[in-house]
């Protein structure tokens, strides 16, 4: 085995007799399974015999585990992130980040049902990107829509609202962050048509 420390050594004898009581199998009939001697086995289990890749292999098959299993190899951190949708006030929002702190990024299905404004301010700065539909974004005096491909950035200090024209759900990525955490695209100043903000527009 490539892993000689001692203690995951010792470990081995133990997991291996518990795997084959759960299975409800004897010593004899593993033996058969894997051609290895049942006084083999037997040492194993009891941890007078250095288990080696040659011996673990066949037990790893019989048992339909992995080979890691077997010898309690430390789990490799997950990459992946468990996502939890969280139903809020018309709205659907599904966390993509796993940790607090720092930039968060969310993506939201937002109802047809929330139309109606209601600007609020807070510390932050945020950044939304529109994956389906028409996003209304009403930010100080601007009144803009948003369409699908298009994306708008401000200051969250700033009173702001944003949800559906009405017509239809919306779905958005949203990247929000503490003040300084500034992404690339800007909402269009004053004057700017509806639907005339997205990327490159800054």
């Amino acid at each position: 085995m490539a892993n000689d420390d001692p203690a995951v050594l010792a470990s081995v004898g133990p997991r291996l007799r518990a795997l084959r009581r759960q299975r409800g199998s004897t010593l004899a009939q593993l033996a058969e399974t894997t051609g290895i001697s049942v006084s083999t086995l037997s040492r194993l289990e009891s941890g007078e015999r250095r288990p080696t890749l040659e011996l673990l292999l066949p037990l790893a098959r019989a048992y339909q585990v992995p080979l890691d299993e077997l010898v309690g190899a430390p789990p490799v951190g997950d990459p992946r992130v468990r996502l939890k949708p969280i139903k809020q006030a018309g709205s659907t929002v599904v966390p993509l980040t796993q940790h607090p702190g720092g930039l968060q990024a969310f993506k939201m299905v937002i109802s047809a049902t929330r139309d109606e404004p209601d600007p609020r301010t807070h510390e932050g700065y945020e950044w939304l990107y529109v994956l389906n539909g028409k996003l209304r974004l009403v930010l100080a005096e601007h009144d803009i829509v948003l369409k699908s491909g298009e994306a708008a950035e401000f200051d969250t200090r700033v009173p702001h609202w944003f949800g559906s024209t009405g017509e239809a759900p919306v779905e958005i990525l949203s990247l929000f962050g503490p003040q300084g955490e500034r992404m690339h695209v800007r909402a269009r100043p004053a004057g700017t048509k509806s639907g005339d903000t997205g990327p490159g527009s800054g």
